[in-house]
């Protein structure tokens, strides 16, 4: 444990990024589970909230540029999978 005080606020500010870096990522998972099940109109509506949620992460640095940029292609390949083209 760190015997600087401004160290202890260092750890404290880490743990808590780290926290919500986790619940970005845990989070676009989980949606991308809902987004293969889903239909329709649904997985538009599904789709259009992953990709922004996605582009927040990024911009946040929870995910790497490139790494959102993949996960974006992935939404697509998804909805053309479903539209047949």
């Amino acid at each position: 444990m760190a015997n600087i005080k401004q160290q202890k606020k260092r750890i404290k500010r880490a743990a808590k990024q780290h926290e919500t870096n986790v619940r970005y990522r845990s989070t676009i998972k989980t949606l991308f589970k809902g987004l293969e099940t889903a239909e329709g109109d649904e997985k538009v509506a599904k789709a259009r909230e992953l990709e922004k949620l996605v582009d927040r992460a990024a911009s946040r640095g929870a995910l790497h540029a490139n790494t959102a940029a993949r996960r974006k292609g992935r939404i697509q390949r998804i909805l053309a999978a479903d539209t047949g083209e």
